[in-house]
């Protein structure tokens, strides 16, 4: 979670937005270097210094990482969308499945709110200007239950903290990269360690769990890997190889 919130420190220092904050899209090298994957979705932000409001998309994020102000179709967001989806995916680290699964945006609105409490002005002032807000069914009367609902699998008191900061509802109050960095859950034992030692135990790559079985004849007529064509680069012990 360190180096992932790292990663987005960086990104939004430099003014890009991922928009695709997922568990997928965390990848981590044998060597214990956790790396932001796929920027299809990314692009370039900044404050507009006439007032004008942004008008980004809202059709972004995958359904289960999206955050509210999305689903109630903001067009003028920026990084604390990113860190909803790192919110959930630490949760996903501890649950080990997605903590909110919906098959529409409605369904994940009523979800997001019986989790994290009723979507209204008291909660989250302003939010009856989004366009869609009164379109949509919100649960009202309901309380906030993610300390309550993660702390069975969240032994961390500091963990089940920092979590409810950065599912909070109203944008503007979500903890950003920075703070959620300066978190006691990152300066109190047991402090981050390095991946390295335990990544090294492994003997392939963890995607081949989720790789479909190759069929017997594909096996047999590739015995053997190909040599890589000259085309290939190398930098900082990285290689990149084309076969």
């Amino acid at each position: 979670m360190q180096q992932l919130l790292n990663g987005l420190y960086y990104i939004h220092f430099n003014k890009i937005l991922h928009r695709d904050m997922k568990a997928a899209n965390v990848l981590i090298t044998k060597g214990g270097i956790l790396k932001l994957a796929d920027f299809g979705l990314a692009r370039a932000f900044s404050t507009s210094k006439t007032g004008v409001p942004n008008r980004f998309t809202n059709r972004v994020v995958t359904l289960w990482y999206r955050p509210p102000e999305l689903l109630l179709g903001d067009r003028n967001y920026g990084p604390p969308v990113d860190l909803w989806g790192a919110g959930c995916i630490m949760a996903e680290m501890w649950t080990r499945s997605p903590i909110m699964q919906g098959n529409s945006e409605q369904q994940q609105l009523t979800l997001i709110s019986q989790l994290c409490g009723s979507i209204n002005p008291t909660s989250w002032p302003g939010v009856e200007k989004l366009d869609m807000y009164n379109n949509m069914e919100l649960p009202q009367e309901q309380k906030r239950k993610v300390k309550e609902r993660l702390r069975p699998y969240m032994k961390d008191p500091w963990a089940v903290d920092l979590l409810d900061k950065l599912l909070t509802l109203d944008p503007s109050k979500r903890l950003d990269a920075d703070g959620a960095l300066n978190h006691d859950f990152f300066w109190t034992d047991p402090m981050p360690v390095d991946l390295s030692k335990m990544l090294a135990t492994h003997t392939q790559s963890m995607f081949e769990f989720l790789a479909p079985a190759r069929r017997a004849t594909q096996v047999n007529r590739h015995h053997s890997m190909p040599r890589p064509s000259a085309s290939s680069v190398q930098d900082g012990g990285y290689q990149d190889r084309v076969f």
